[in-house]
């Protein structure tokens, strides 16, 4: 039960910081070369995948889904990383 629990709240986390870190991205002049917070965002959201990716199946697609969401984040938080150090 406790790993169920764990699951859920690592994608709750990611959720969230996608959203937190959609914001941070979109923000102009907030860039910085060392970027701490989007490369700790990037590595939640990586973390995340992989802890979907070790759950069962039979989740009505909505672990797959989750799966596609964070591929997405994590796409927009490298581009977010790129951006920054042009």
């Amino acid at each position: 039960m406790t790993d169920k629990i764990t699951r859920r709240d690592a994608f709750a986390s990611a959720a969230a910081l996608a959203v937190g870190v959609a914001a941070v991205a979109a923000a102009p002049g907030e860039a910085l070369a060392d970027q701490p917070n989007m490369r700790n965002a990037l590595a939640s959201l990586q973390d995340a995948k992989r802890w979907l990716e070790q759950a069962n199946t039979g989740k009505g697609g909505h672990r797959a889904a989750a799966i596609r969401l964070i591929d997405e984040a994590i796409s927009e938080v490298k581009q977010g990383i790129k951006f920054a150090n042009s």
